[in-house]
């Protein structure tokens, strides 16, 4: 990805994921960068990022999404993933 808005490191949670933009009247895929990280100094939040390659997309202008979540929002994001992830290890035994 070039021209990124969000900064990619070795700490990014993960980068080069299956993304999809989706809104009225079209629907591209891109690679996308998604991000989970919470202030160094006294953390208040969590913050959830994404962005997708703006080099793969024409139906929108670059940019990155970006999510803050209390410390209970996080946790039932994260049981919500759990749970979903579950089903789907379950679907392919």
């Amino acid at each position: 990805m070039v021209d990124r808005i969000m900064t990619v490191n070795a700490y990014t949670t993960f980068d080069l994921l299956d993304g999809r933009v989706e809104g009225h009247g079209f629907e591209e895929d891109a690679m996308a960068v998604l991000n989970v990280s919470a202030p160094r100094k006294d953390p208040d939040h969590v913050t959830l990022q994404l962005e997708m390659d703006n080099t793969q997309l024409s139906a929108v202008t670059p940019h990155a999404d970006e999510v803050t979540l209390s410390a209970a929002q996080a946790r039932e994001l994260a049981a919500e993933l759990e749970e979903y992830a579950q089903q789907v290890e379950d679907a392919q035994e």
